[in-house]
């Protein structure tokens, strides 16, 4: 089963998956900003507010 694409063919098929990978990345960094604070464990949370503290 041998098919024979031109070079432009190709070329687009690439583009066209370059796009997909970027729409997913986008797709994921967008559902990963959110921060369910429920997953940080509480002594973790109390840990980052007192060096927020002192740092300021």
């Amino acid at each position: 089963m041998e098919n024979n694409y031109s070079v432009e063919e190709i070329l687009g098929a690439i583009d066209d998956l370059q796009k997909i990978k970027k729409e997913k990345k986008i797709i994921l960094v967008k559902n990963t900003t959110k921060t369910d604070s429920s997953i940080i464990p509480k002594d973790t949370l109390k840990l980052i507010e007192e060096a927020e503290k002192n740092k300021n």
